[in-house]
């Protein structure tokens, strides 16, 4: 089923998360042992995210250097599948330009076709490391616009090829980020809001926002949407913070900020157990307004934990 109905059909707010794939070599019975205590919760999907490849340099006995490409977190395709199999709910792959030519993307999204996948979540992704910017593969989708935009042909049975006749028309269901506090790279809101709306009028039919910490940033950035005529489900991002590196890794790898409160509450704390204890205080507070004014979903990142989510979730679902 398609995440838009999951919305429409509900009649309260539902509980979704998103998982991370395990490292190279882990078990997948270790990621269903994080997803089985939140499935009281019933979440009717769970996003799986997508690791684009990394590279590293091995020295060759010459003494010259080899550079190799890796993925650390390979699985995604499979573990979707996994977990419709073995849960019985829609699992939503996260697609991303980067690493991927246009062919190499229609040949993973007809994977996901064949496999019974409804749903996925249409990304730019992170540069590579080791570049300080974006580069798109030769013949690779450089926006997410793009991929919306080819992920939407697929959808009217439109491919690669143009020569195919009577190609069977995919029916994959959208979904794209958004940033309640602005995307790092927009020079303005309004700049970042404008590209929204070209991916939703390219396709998108739902919208995923970053996480954030201050409700009043989300309850604006709906606003600030339906304003300019985004009208599509915005679904709240949430993660709760655990430990007091927090404060320089979120704003440093995700960009966003901290409320002055949380800061000064996290800086008073004693050690990482009263961090986690606050984190879980403080999203409590969010999801409980979020609940009462209506978020359509509210998604959890879990990035491999999910106990502090539960004993929120505990509160409203």
């Amino acid at each position: 089923m398609k995440v838009t109905e999951h919305i429409t059909n509900a009649d309260k707010t539902l509980f979704s998360l998103e998982i991370i794939p395990p490292k190279k070599g882990d078990s997948i019975k270790n990621l269903f042992a994080q997803i089985d205590p939140l499935m009281e919760f019933k979440p009717p999907f769970i996003d799986v995210t997508y690791h684009r490849e990394e590279y590293v340099y091995k020295e060759r006995e010459n003494g010259l250097l080899e550079k190799r490409s890796i993925k650390k977190r390979p699985g995604t395709v499979g573990i979707c599948a996994a977990i419709q199999n073995h849960y019985q709910i829609d699992a939503v792959p996260h697609i991303i330009c980067g690493g991927f030519s246009k062919e190499e993307t229609e040949n993973a999204l007809i994977d996901l076709n064949f496999l019974g996948i409804d749903n996925v979540l249409a990304l730019r992704g992170d540069n590579i490391k080791s570049e300080r910017e974006f580069n798109p593969e030769p013949d690779g989708n450089a926006y997410a616009s793009d991929l919306v935009e080819q992920i939407s042909a697929m959808n009217k049975g439109e491919y690669l090829d143009d020569e195919l006749q009577n190609a069977i028309p995919s029916n994959f269901c959208i979904g794209v980020a958004g940033y309640p506090e602005k995307h790092f790279e927009a020079p303005n809101m309004n700049f970042d809001l404008k590209w929204l709306k070209k991916k939703v009028e390219l396709g998108a039919e739902y919208i995923v926002t970053q996480m954030f910490f201050d409700n009043k940033a989300y309850f604006k950035f709906v606003d600030d949407c339906r304003a300019i005529g985004i009208n599509v489900p915005i679904i709240p991002g949430i993660k709760p913070v655990a430990v007091k590196r927090h404060l320089t890794i979120l704003p440093n790898i995700f960009k966003i900020d901290l409320p002055d409160e949380l800061e000064q509450e996290i800086t008073k704390c004693k050690d990482n157990a009263a961090v986690k204890e606050l984190g879980i205080e403080w999203g409590i507070q969010q999801c409980r307004e979020l609940v009462d004014k209506g978020a359509p979903v509210i998604h959890f990142y879990s990035m491999g934990k999910s106990d502090a989510i539960h004993r929120i979730a505990k509160e409203f679902f």
